[in-house]
């Protein structure tokens, strides 16, 4: 296996790769362009900029903490090549920084259309006034702790990711500098306030305009304060965890003193409002010791506007976006119970269309089913208040095995994961933290069952978490299934988890780091070779991210044989569709709607018989060689039929699809002359609830299988 790091510093230097740093700020800008959309509902615009500000910190936090380390280990042209990098997404995001400024201020204005006020403390009447002086006494103050920069005293550690407000203090002669903390993890950021007399409307201050409204009370009376003026700011620190190689600390210890380290990691941005001083700016870049290869961004008066994540639903209904509601599933609805609907036909559900309470019952369905014996799970992230966990802990009640394989090591999960192994192993479940080296990733689940004397097994395997609440917010497939041949080689996987010395021999799943990469070339390989009898030759590939160099230049050598190739990405894509005698086969779209796109699904035309699969993996190096994922075959027609559907009309959406293309232009796909508007996400709902498409054009991978028309090449 080759390091990680030798791969991403091979990414560097090739113009037929976007750089992935590149191309994930081009997906940002997708999700910006949303809350640009004039004809999209207020608050959901403003919604999308809190989206788009949270996908930016953790952007600094993983992948420019990388850019930094590849300069710190790589020398040379290497060096050069990622100092480069780090320049143009240091260029990138300031012009974004500009354009969210802008669309900020054009959102503010569609609210006050809509007598929905957004103001700060200069613009407060006496009635205001009073209620924040009011508000900032008897519930902010108590919550505020400044601290005051002494001579000598040594440097506080800031929270990453916290939102902070640099105080400049006139006392006579004297100037002295405070930063506090604006406690948002404890009061929701946006204050409610009484309307100003005579006027209708909903009016709302921040947490930090309260704060600046109050300043001197801040200090409660202990100094002269001749004037008082503060700026936000706020840093994005290195996520990456550093684990010893000790052996007498257990996992859960090492991963939580791993975790106090990252709140010392070193910075690698700090944005701060372009209005503050260059000597405060100054001032605090000496003091946190910031670099030159840290980004120091300025931008607006305010931070962390992914709190506009959470603004308050106000307004007409018409503010936001339409619900759409969950559809039934009939043949579960009617079944005596779903493992017996399970039995009769695999199941597959697709999320947030279909609900997630299916596989709630699932899991409560076999923990009170007396001949249910085992059930096993994988863990990667689960809701803060989890009925998945409720259910698996009732099981033990119920006098069943359980094994959950929990990954300590989810990105900004790991704390999380901690309290949820200690839950798990007290509540009387077996807990382990998987293959030393590999992240758990797989979305499995299996219920072992006595059937007239046998081991039955009921598998799930899915695209996405055992969580409710992404449940809601992501798209994702989960098969349901009473396939043995599928159940053993599940059954095998959880063995290789436990035992990590076995290694399983699989004829049907695809299981990353062992069969997922051959898996996946050999069918594109298959693919090629068809193309070069004169068949039909096509594939279709969605997935998060398509970032593997040796998978891209597999794809362009498809391409180059003639196959037929539709890429649906919904963030990173590394490779360039539509170049000339490279990638000419090649289309490839994004889609960016009210759902996050989340399902892996995997499509290969196999001369007429279409494979179709599922899973946890991504087309990144990392998933393929560096985690434990599962890729799953489907066999049932019917659910074939639905993901076929369901890429279908995803790929004719022109309403809310971008081209991915060379440039990353991110411009909308076209809509035809006289064809419907097809916006994806709405239509698939439809779809799923009367069983009819909208009118698209027939999919490539029901024509039948045929000698195609061999082109010289010049």
């Amino acid at each position: 296996m080759s390091s990680p790091i030798k791969t991403r510093l091979a990414d560097l230097d090739d113009s037929l790769f976007v750089p992935r740093e590149l191309s994930w700020l081009s997906f940002n800008a997708r999700v910006l362009q949303e809350a640009a959309d004039d004809n999209a509902p207020e608050i959901q615009r403003l919604r999308y900029l809190g989206i788009f500000s949270n996908n930016l910190d953790e952007f600094f936090r993983v992948r420019v903490a990388e850019v930094r380390r590849l300069i710190s280990v790589s020398s040379g042209s290497a060096r050069q090549g990622a100092k480069e990098l780090l320049a143009a997404i240091q260029s990138e995001v300031v012009a974004q920084q500009h354009d969210f400024e802008q669309v900020y201020a054009t959102v503010m204005k569609a609210l006050q259309a809509r007598r929905i006020y957004l103001i700060n403390e200069r613009q407060l009447e006496a009635n205001q006034a009073q209620f924040v002086q009011d508000y900032f006494t008897s519930k902010l103050l108590p919550e505020l702790d400044p601290i005051l920069f002494n001579e000598g005293s040594p440097i506080p550690v800031l929270n990453d990711e916290s939102l902070y407000l640099a105080v400049e203090i006139g006392a006579g002669k004297k100037q002295r500098v405070a930063v506090v903390e604006v406690p948002t993890d404890r009061m929701n950021r946006f204050v409610e306030i009484p309307r100003r007399k005579g006027k209708s409307g909903r009016v709302f201050i921040a947490l930090d305009n309260v704060i600046r409204a109050c300043l001197p009370q801040m200090f409660r009376g202990v100094m002269p304060i001749d004037s008082v003026a503060a700026y936000c700011f706020k840093f994005s620190r290195d996520a990456e965890l550093e684990l010893d190689v000790g052996i007498m600390d257990s996992l859960i210890e090492k991963m939580a003193s791993s975790l106090k380290q990252r709140r010392k990691a070193d910075a690698v941005r700090f944005v701060y409002d372009a209005q503050m001083p260059a000597s405060l700016l100054d001032f605090l870049a000496s003091k946190f010791s910031l670099g030159k290869y840290d980004s120091l961004i300025p931008g607006g008066r305010y931070h962390n506007s992914k709190d506009f994540m959470s603004f308050p639903s106000v307004g007409p209904r018409y503010l936001e976006l339409r619900p759409l509601g969950n559809v039934p599933v009939t043949r579960i609805d009617e079944a005596d119970n779903i493992l017996a609907a399970i039995r009769s036909k695999d199941v597959l559900l697709y999320y947030p269309y279909h609900s997630f309470d299916y596989l709630i019952d699932l899991l409560k369905t076999a923990a009170v089913d007396p001949d249910v014996e085992n059930i096993k799970i994988c863990l990667y992230r689960v809701a803060s208040e989890s009925r998945v966990v409720d259910a698996l802990l009732n099981a033990v009640h119920n006098g069943k095995r359980v094994l959950a394989v929990v990954e300590l090591a989810a990105r900004f999960d790991e704390q999380a994961n901690i309290n949820w192994a200690q839950r798990l192993t007290e509540g009387g479940i077996e807990v382990k933290f998987g293959v030393p080296g590999l992240k758990v990733h797989s979305k499995l689940l299996l219920i072992q069952r006595k059937e007239e004397g046998q081991q039955r097994f009921y598998t799930h395997i899915g695209t996405g978490n055992f969580n409710e609440k992404t449940a809601r917010l992501y798209t994702d497939f989960s098969l349901m299934t009473y396939d043995q041949n599928l159940g053993r080689e599940v059954f095998d996987v959880f063995d290789f988890l436990q035992y990590n010395y076995r290694r399983p021999q699989y004829q049907h799943l695809l299981v990353s780091p062992h069969s997922s990469r051959p898996g996946i070339e050999g069918m594109i390989d298959q693919e090629i070779v068809n193309a070069k009898k004169g068949l039909r030759a096509a594939m279709t590939l969605k997935c998060n991210n398509l970032v593997d160099r040796e998978l891209v230049m597999k794809l362009y050598e498809a391409s180059d044989a003639g196959v037929e190739i539709r890429l649906i990405i919904r963030g990173m894509c590394s490779l360039q569709p539509g170049v000339k005698d490279i990638s000419e086969n090649i289309e490839a779209i994004s889609v960016v709607d009210r759902y996050l796109e989340h399902p892996r699904v995997y499509v290969f035309y196999n001369a007429g018989e279409p494979k179709y699969l599922i899973g946890s993996a991504d087309l990144m190096t990392r998933n393929l060689d560096y985690r434990v994922e599962v890729l799953c075959p489907i066999y049932d027609a019917d659910a074939q039929t639905v993901i076929q559907d369901v890429l279908d009309i995803q790929w004719h959406d022109n309403v809310r699809a971008r081209v991915l293309d060379k440039a990353q232009s991110n411009q909308p796909v076209q809509r035809k002359a006289h064809s419907a508007a097809i916006r994806s996400q709405e239509a698939i709902h439809g779809y799923l609830e009367s069983g009819k498409k909208p009118r698209i054009p027939r999919s490539n991978m029901q024509l039948p299988a045929k000698q195609r028309k061999k082109t010289k090449k010049v």
